[in-house]
């Protein structure tokens, strides 16, 4: 049984490939990929779908409720990255879809990119370049490298190491929370695969997947902001 219990765990844990596209001697392409691909053509559909019949005059409820969302949105931003917060709102916006979506879809039977190391990965590297790209954006190249001196010179080793344990946090923090609770759904399903699965739902796919898109977000924003303070 429990053999059993291992076998299909390491297998469902596995990075799948979906297919193959038949170039170059073959290019797998993993199921993360794929669920990614429906992401972004689901979010695309959704842009298009809710945004067709705005008004300035008569905004009906989705349109409220849409500028409802980005007003939250853009406060968040601003109060955390000050003066030089707009470029930055779309982006952060777009990766709470994402994500949000990414821990959500396993509802629907589909496997949660955010499960893919890679996936994570590659968000962490994005954020980044965003956060140590705004830094030297707005402080310049010397006030940039000043900043990884503050407070005091003493902490230079320590900042300097931030460049690399920043994004690994937040790529680890991701993965493995998805990844764990994926584990713990992988359990529950062969335990009691009955009630129990669809209650932890809830909390696993729903509750937690959403606290980890807002620790995400806000991590990448608070972090940001510390680079460009001193212009805010």
């Amino acid at each position: 049984m429990l053999e059993s219990f291992k076998e299909s765990l390491v297998s469902a844990l596995g990075n799948k490939t979906a297919f193959t596209i038949p170039v170059l001697g073959g290019i797998p392409v993993a199921d993360s990929v794929v669920v990614t691909w429906i992401i972004m053509a689901l979010l695309a559909a959704l842009s298009l779908l809710l945004t067709r019949k705005l008004s300035v005059r008569s905004p009906g409820k989705v349109q409220t409720a849409l500028e409802w969302a980005v007003q939250l949105l853009n406060d968040f931003v601003r109060s955390n990255l000050g003066a030089h917060w707009r470029p930055f709102a779309p982006w952060l916006g777009t990766v709470a879809l994402y994500i949000g979506l990414s821990n959500l879809i396993g509802i629907l039977g589909l496997t949660p990119p955010t499960k893919d190391i890679s996936v994570t990965a590659a968000l962490a590297i994005m954020s980044m370049l965003l956060i140590y790209g705004a830094q030297f954006r707005y402080n310049g190249l010397l006030g940039g490298l000043k900043k990884f001196a503050e407070p005091m010179p003493l902490l230079l080793p320590i900042n300097l190491m931030e460049v690399a344990i920043r994004p690994l946090a937040l790529c680890m923090r991701l993965f493995g929370n998805i990844l764990g609770a994926f584990i713990i759904m992988e359990m529950l399903k062969f335990l009691v695969p009955v009630i129990l699965p669809a209650v932890f739902s809830i909390y696993f796919d729903l509750f937690d997947g959403l606290i980890q898109t807002v620790v995400f977000v806000f991590l990448t924003t608070l972090f940001t902001g510390e680079g460009i303070q001193e212009e805010t």
